[in-house]
């Protein structure tokens, strides 16, 4: 059941997506990024803040009272921004992100938005290329990946972010 989360869902969404992006859990899924960063990938102060910003909806996806999976939905101007979409390492590839994104299109369309946009990793090619396989083109757009106390770039390769967007 996908509903939008509350400030009492804050510590199971971080434990959920820190262990999805990053850490030895994370491998255990095919959309970690424990081989390019360390550190953690939220926090519960971060997540307190965007559940508490009026224009953001954080969604969750709840199976036997555990969240399993989750989206960030930012509205910006006229679109709708997509982030931290995450599914618990053990259960991707079974049709919940997919569940996650078709719902962040129904959020867009209630909200009159018909472009929904996003930033991934510029290594990340089996993520991007599933991106694409769901609609989603890259718009050339590129920025720096911030470096920061708690994203520590591990790669030998530069990272950026890429801009992806579909219209629906």
């Amino acid at each position: 059941m996908i509903t939008k989360a509350t400030l009492q869902d804050i510590p199971s969404l971080n434990l959920l997506i820190n262990s999805a992006y990053r850490g030895e859990t994370s491998k255990k899924g095919w959309t970690t990024e424990a081989h390019l960063l360390e550190g953690k990938r939220t926090t519960e102060e971060e997540l307190k803040a965007i559940i508490l910003d009026p224009k953001n909806t954080f969604l969750k996806f709840t199976e036997n009272d555990k969240i399993i999976g989750s989206v960030l939905l930012v509205e910006k101007e006229h679109q709708l921004y997509v982030g931290m979409l995450t599914v618990s390492p053990e259960l991707q590839n079974s049709g919940i992100g997919k569940q996650l994104l078709a719902e962040a299109e129904n959020h867009a369309a209630t909200l009159g938005l018909s472009t929904l946009s996003m930033t991934v990793v510029s290594v990340r090619a089996e993520l991007i290329a599933w991106y694409k396989r769901h609609g989603y083109e890259d718009t050339g757009e590129r920025e720096p990946f911030p470096s920061s106390n708690i994203h520590i770039n591990i790669s030998d390769q530069p990272l950026e972010f890429i801009y992806l967007e579909k219209r629906i």
